[in-house]
């Protein structure tokens, strides 16, 4: 059963304060994470938005559903704006028990000072003029949609507006203005709750299309050039969305299997099959893959979540001795972390230049 914690402080989402870290942020003593500095020529802005279904019953609790997103853009100015936690201080409290339960190896409570890591966004900082491709994010199962920040800064530093979008019931933990949603999923779903996760998720990522119009950042985001891509569930529901929607105009899949429905031969949008060399679903990976056009990319010396966020902090957890070598390896694989988060920049970015001009 999914749980719901009630925020104790009324929280307006969307704001600047939705965002900024607070002075009761407790330190733990441990290690002071970073993420990747974006390698583009700009700046990156970034906002939350909060959206809500009212055709749709949440799968997981009942009720209306809810998503909340982050949209990151190149900046014209970030100058008197501030930087982004990339978890709010209850969501970096909620992640910090879950964490390891959704990926084991990783530390536990109290280890991490998971409310101290800042992105590279600036709060309400103003867009840079012009309409840019827009780029639609689903993270993997049980992720939250912060995990793929480093990915998403480095497209938006490089003129995209990106739409990183949670799936409250699946993602560890989701903060809502209603209260804080967790997972419901501890260890590898059973395939009834896939398909419901992935139905779930392709109906989120058709409405966030559905609504670009009315998102704050319409005015620069260009609707004729439109990309999805995910990671893991996340890539399957990319995939499956874009089916026979005119409106999607290229797909990255980032290991995510391809076998929940039929996927026709001739799959109509541009598509990057895009996977690591060290995952242990790679059978069925290559085989729901088999018969698929698309440009496919190996990701060397990496596994499974070496695509998100955990490619660039776990190799730094395991120096500080908070995660061992086999866990590692189990989570993003050997490789030099700096290696391996431009080589996913580069290979996603280079395709969405090429099929969204």
């Amino acid at each position: 059963m999914t749980s719901r914690r009630t925020l104790l402080k009324g929280t307006v989402f969307g704001s600047a304060a939705a965002l900024l870290p607070t002075a009761a942020s407790a330190s733990t003593g441990g290690p002071l994470l970073r993420l990747p500095t974006p390698a583009g020529p700009y700046p990156v802005g970034m906002q939350t938005v909060h959206l809500t279904d009212p055709a749709r019953t949440d799968p997981w609790v009942g009720g209306v559903r809810e998503l909340m997103l982050t949209v990151l853009y190149p900046a014209r100015s970030v100058r008197g704006f501030s930087r982004a936690p990339q978890l709010t201080p209850d969501e970096a409290e909620v992640f910090a028990e879950y964490a390891p339960r959704v990926h084991p190896g990783l530390p536990g409570p109290g280890a991490v000072d998971w409310g101290a890591v800042l992105t590279h966004g600036y709060v309400g900082a103003p867009p840079l003029p012009g309409r840019r491709p827009v780029l639609v994010y689903s993270p993997g199962g049980g992720d939250s949609r912060t995990l793929g920040t480093s990915l998403a800064e480095g497209l938006a530093s490089h003129g995209r507006v990106v739409i990183l979008v949670d799936h409250p019931g699946d993602a560890s933990q989701v903060e809502l203005p209603t209260g804080m949603r967790t997972t419901v999923l501890i260890g590898p779903p059973d395939p009834a709750t896939f398909r419901t996760m992935v139905d779930t998720r392709i109906a989120d990522l058709r409405l966030v299309l559905d609504r670009l119009s009315g998102l704050p950042l319409a005015p620069v985001m260009d609707s004729c050039r439109i990309g999805l891509y995910g990671h893991s569930a996340g890539g399957t529901a990319a995939v499956y969305a874009a089916r026979g929607d005119r409106r999607v105009g290229a797909v990255a899949n980032l290991e995510g299997y391809l076998d929940l429905y039929p996927t026709p031969a001739g799959f109509e949008q541009p598509l990057l099959l895009f996977r690591t060399d060290g995952f242990d679903g790679t059978a069925r990976i290559e085989s729901s893959w088999a018969n698929l056009p698309g440009r496919r990319a190996l990701l060397a010396d990496a596994n499974h979540w070496a695509f998100t966020d955990y490619g660039s902090l776990v190799p730094r957890l395991q120096t500080t001795g908070l995660v061992t070598a086999t866990a590692r390896d189990a989570l993003v694989g050997t490789g030099d972390p700096v290696v391996t988060v431009a080589e996913v920049r580069r290979r996603v970015g280079t395709f969405f230049a090429r099929h969204l001009l």
